[in-house]
């Protein structure tokens, strides 16, 4: 599997999103998707990508992309995710380990800012095209992406 990182720009998306502070847990992070999921279901809307984010120091949010009109009750939020430039790579985790990408790609990064191509880098995020604990498919093309400001 040839894995290779470049640039590229995300466009704007509508999500359902929950958000929470504490330690990273992968059962914690699971169950969120799945509370999102069923909200999503019981409203009858239409799903797109699914994204897991970091946005500050030990905060998480996961959230599902939305087509159609909608708004947010209880714990699930309706926000838009601005449009963005990112770094990002395309890679079968069951092939190539997480940890060897963000260190791949946090250090292609940091030569990218030494070289003045970008000014920084704002978060990270894994987008995947599905439920990834359902779906091999979108599990074998999860995608890593760093917002960066050029």
């Amino acid at each position: 599997m040839t894995v290779d990182f470049g640039w590229g720009r995300t466009p704007k998306l509508r999500v359902a999103s929950v958000a929470w502070k504490g330690p990273w847990k992968e059962a914690k992070i699971r169950s969120q998707f799945e509370k999102v999921e069923r909200w999503v279901k019981a409203r009858k809307l239409r799903t797109g990508r699914w994204i897991f984010q970091e946005p500050g120091a030990r905060r998480w949010e996961v959230a599902i992309e939305v087509k159609g009109a909608a708004r947010g009750s209880g714990p699930v939020r309706i926000k838009t995710l601005k449009a963005a430039t990112v770094a990002r790579v395309v890679f079968d985790p069951n092939v190539v380990s997480p940890r060897v990408i963000y260190h791949g790609l946090s250090d292609w990064l940091r030569w990218r800012r030494k070289e003045h191509e970008i000014r920084s880098v704002r978060s990270s995020r894994e987008v995947y095209l599905g439920n990834p604990w359902r779906d091999a498919k979108a599990w074998a093309r999860t995608e890593v992406q760093f917002l960066v400001r050029k």
